[in-house]
């Protein structure tokens, strides 16, 4: 579903990639492992279409993305790609629904619509009295969760996770893994991860492993 063929990224004379190649099949959840410095974020920020690549191109469902610009690039951001990073990034004067549906209403879906998903989705996460709670009144967990469903909110192929559970105890990043598996088995969700959590890496479906910006499959 998701292929990068020969991805380039240098930042200044240091390189960061050196001609990765990846596949992501649909309904899977995988993780790519490494050390610090390996280019997993470089590599996903640029699979997410959040930074370009110097050389290479990503394409989702045979149709590619790499030279989109502008509104082109933020609307099939938007539509296809869901994003999940170790700090939830909720907007702090918004109730957790409002959080959620904000990428609904982004792209221009009817407001009852959005607002209805996003009320289905949090059910769906166990937040269903969370609703009308601003971020500083849930647990970091909750909030998680939260983010989890406003990457949910516009159906996207795909959700990219950057060390999502990095900000989490082991408790609530136990409860995160699990849920990333039930939205799998639910919706055929797809799921790209970044994570030095090997509990995390292990209850994928396919671990990827990084080295001196080059992948290496096992």
């Amino acid at each position: 579903m998701l292929t990068a063929t020969n991805i380039v990224k240098n930042y200044g004379a240091l390189p960061v990639l050196r001609g990765v190649d990846i596949n992501i099949n649909k309904g899977e959840i995988v993780s790519i492992v490494g050390s610090s410095g390996a280019g997993k974020s470089t590599l996903l920020h640029i699979l997410g279409t959040l930074d370009k690549p110097d050389k290479g191109a990503v394409s989702l469902d045979k149709k590619s993305y790499t030279g989109l610009t502008g509104r082109k690039l933020a609307a099939f951001r938007n539509k296809n790609i869901g994003f999940v990073f170790q700090f939830h990034h909720l907007l702090p004067e918004f109730t957790a629904i409002e959080n959620v549906c904000i990428p609904g209403w982004i792209s221009g879906s009817p407001k009852i619509e959005v607002t209805s998903r996003a009320a289905e989705l949090l059910t769906t996460l166990g937040l269903k009295d969370r609703f009308e709670n601003k971020p500083q009144q849930l647990s970091g967990g909750e909030q998680q969760r939260v983010a989890v469903a406003r990457a949910l909110i516009n159906s996207p192929a795909i959700i990219m996770a950057d060390e999502p559970t990095g900000n989490l105890d082991s408790a609530n990043a136990r409860d995160l893994h699990e849920l990333f598996i039930d939205l799998r088995d639910r919706f055929s969700q797809t799921f790209l991860i970044v994570t030095h959590n090997e509990e995390l890496a292990h209850m994928s479906d396919r671990i990827l492993h990084m080295k001196d910006g080059k992948m290496l499959e096992k």
